[in-house]
């Protein structure tokens, strides 16, 4: 038996590329990870969210996807159930489950988001606008929020 090793990519929040798919949205997707650089069909990403935003209703024919919130609070909704959440709690939405994330909070509301299988999610992002990430996104991606002033 051959055992081969692969060796692992390794990204910091400066590697990360944001868009905003819509000019309209009020929400931001930086790629951590997709097919083109995982190798495989999955696209993760740190969605950051502005006051007040939210995506628009959406849903996936085969994907699966899991967003856990690294900072602020909001609401997910999806096929007409809906329940608060905050920094730490985890959503798996089904495949074919219609769902929206909403920010509820005074700040911005961040999710790490993964998406099993891509079901084009990426491609989706990457025709969006390239947008550049601020201070309070680097600050949170890089785990420096505990700095930063309330």
């Amino acid at each position: 038996m051959i055992n081969s090793c692969v060796i692992p990519v390794v990204k910091s929040p400066k590697d990360y590329q944001a868009y905003r798919i819509s000019p309209h949205d009020t929400n931001r997707l930086a790629i951590v990870f997709d097919p083109a650089i995982a190798n495989t069909s999955l696209t993760c990403c740190v969605e950051i969210f502005d006051v007040g935003g939210k995506t628009p209703p959406n849903r996936h024919q085969w994907a699966v996807e899991m967003f856990f919130v690294l900072k602020g609070e909001g609401r997910a909704s999806c096929d007409g159930k809906s329940m608060p959440i905050k920094a730490g709690d985890s959503l798996l939405v089904p495949a074919t489950g219609t769902h929206v994330i909403e920010n509820t909070g005074s700040g911005r509301l961040y999710t790490l988001t993964i998406m099993v299988p891509n079901e084009d999610f990426a491609e989706l992002i990457r025709s969006g606008t390239p947008v550049e990430l601020d201070a309070e996104d680097m600050a949170v991606l890089g785990r420096f929020d505990a700095l930063m002033p309330c």
